[in-house]
């Protein structure tokens, strides 16, 4: 499927003191009661208290520029997703994310970051690190999803057994849980306690004492455990006392 990540003085006025001198005598006069702050009668009318923002999302949880996730299956094992435009290449594996950007080479396509590189042609891939060498062969691709399939949404995640859902709104910090296959949906506030861009990780709590949960969202390879689609994210959702994981996606504007 970015994307990372979370993306929240006072003045002191002087009293003004005056002071009148009488014929007979000198004398200060007290200072004038400084006038009481407007209550909220006074208030213009029309005037509402500004809404929260949702906070920015780490860029590693969203695809950028590309159409498409490709998910790789390599040996020794290990599976990747990747999403390639002209300009950079995401990578996401079991330990993070990373941006390579187009190098040199012969045929194929080639992206580099420090010592990570990857080279693809065609259905194959090879990944060098320090780590070691990967061998790897493209599997199932996904077309990333977009606002105008779901607008509104600035993150979508999902599992199964049983089907559940979590959609992060884009522009307040509330977010929508969909349990048991569609059979309860709440639409709940959010605090943000955790947002790390350079880790692409973020971590929600309600914002409703009464109504407790948290939400993680990793920038890590992720794989529908029943379809196998490749995603960007691995989300964790604790609530009720029951642990819910799945995979999800940042949605660009």
């Amino acid at each position: 499927m970015s994307a990372t990540s979370p993306r929240f003085a006072s003045s002191i006025l002087p009293l003004l003191l005056g002071a009148a001198l009488g014929l007979a005598g000198c004398a200060v006069q007290a200072p004038a009661p400084a006038p009481a702050p407007p209550s909220v009668s006074d208030a213009p009318r029309g005037t509402a208290e500004p809404r929260a923002k949702a906070p920015l999302l780490p860029s590693m949880l969203f695809p950028g520029e590309a159409e498409r996730f490709v998910g790789w299956r390599c040996t020794p094992a290990q599976d990747l997703v990747t999403a390639t435009t002209e300009k950079e290449l995401r990578l996401w594996s079991a330990h993070g994310a990373y941006r390579l950007e187009p190098a040199v080479v012969a045929s194929g396509s080639r992206y580099q970051q420090g010592e990570l590189s990857v080279w693809t042609k065609g259905d194959e891939a090879l990944v060098e690190s320090p780590r070691g060498r990967l061998d790897c062969r493209q599997d199932i691709a996904l077309a990333a999803l977009g606002r105008d399939d779901h607008p509104g949404v600035m993150f979508l995640g999902r599992g199964n057994e049983p089907g559940w859902s979590v959609k992060l709104a884009h522009d307040v910090p509330e977010l929508t849980l969909s349990l048991d296959y569609g059979e309860r949906v709440v639409t709940l506030p959010y605090r943000l306690t955790t947002l790390d861009n350079g880790e692409g990780r973020v971590i929600l709590a309600s914002g409703q004492a009464a109504r407790p949960f948290n939400l993680r969202i990793e920038a890590k390879a992720c794989f529908d455990d029943m379809s196998g689609q490749p995603w960007p994210a691995r989300v964790t959702l604790d609530l009720n006392g029951r642990q819910y994981r799945g995979c999800g996606q940042g949605i660009a504007p």
